[in-house]
């Protein structure tokens, strides 16, 4: 693939990637935005916005901490301690170590970040299932597959019609930037 042809790859990701209600009611990417940004800023007093994700996704998310923090003003946390992590795991199997970590840490006025290019990693899945338990409000990022499991999980989901890892990433980090941006153009 030459570079314009990837870049046209990715401009195609950026394009259509949906919104959808954890319901799976379609949304106007636009509003889906609107709503997401209006949720944290609804919660902001009280926030704790908390981040997952794996390998490139968990890079995602601790730059998406950074922007909240440094530049929106927002308490963020990005779940990847590698002791504490591994600890749970060890104890509890890898599957549970983002739920066991976030239940300690979440509360129902927090929001979670949950970010997958497959949608199916069960450490994810089982953390969004924490939150949504809680009460937290979730949102999520994910690919590959238009019926993943992370896609049902969140209040909102974004969803990239892609299967490659790179493209769906970089369209992930695109989208979270979108959201940060706006949260500090506020």
């Amino acid at each position: 693939m030459t570079a314009t042809e990837y870049l046209e790859a990715l401009g195609t990701c950026l394009l259509t990637t949906e919104a959808t209600e954890g319901s799976g009611l379609n949304r106007v990417l636009n509003y889906a935005f609107d709503d997401c940004a209006a949720s944290i800023r609804h919660r902001r007093a009280g926030l704790v916005v908390h981040l997952i994700g794996n390998g490139g996704s968990a890079s995602v998310v601790a730059h998406v901490q950074n922007d909240l923090v440094k530049a929106c003003g927002i308490r963020a946390l990005v779940h990847q301690d590698v002791p504490l992590m591994s600890a749970y795991a060890n104890d509890n199997g890898y599957p549970n170590a983002y739920a066991d970590a976030l239940g300690q840490w979440i509360h129902v006025d927090d929001a979670l970040i949950a970010v997958s290019s497959s949608g199916a990693s069960p450490n994810i899945l089982n953390a969004a299932q924490v939150a949504r338990s809680i009460g937290a409000y979730v949102i999520t990022c994910s690919g590959f597959k238009p019926d993943n499991p992370l896609r049902t999980l969140g209040h909102l989901n974004f969803y990239v019609p892609s299967s490659d890892y790179g493209q769906v990433e970089l369209t992930h980090a695109a989208l979270l930037h979108c959201l940060t941006d706006r949260l500090h153009g506020e």
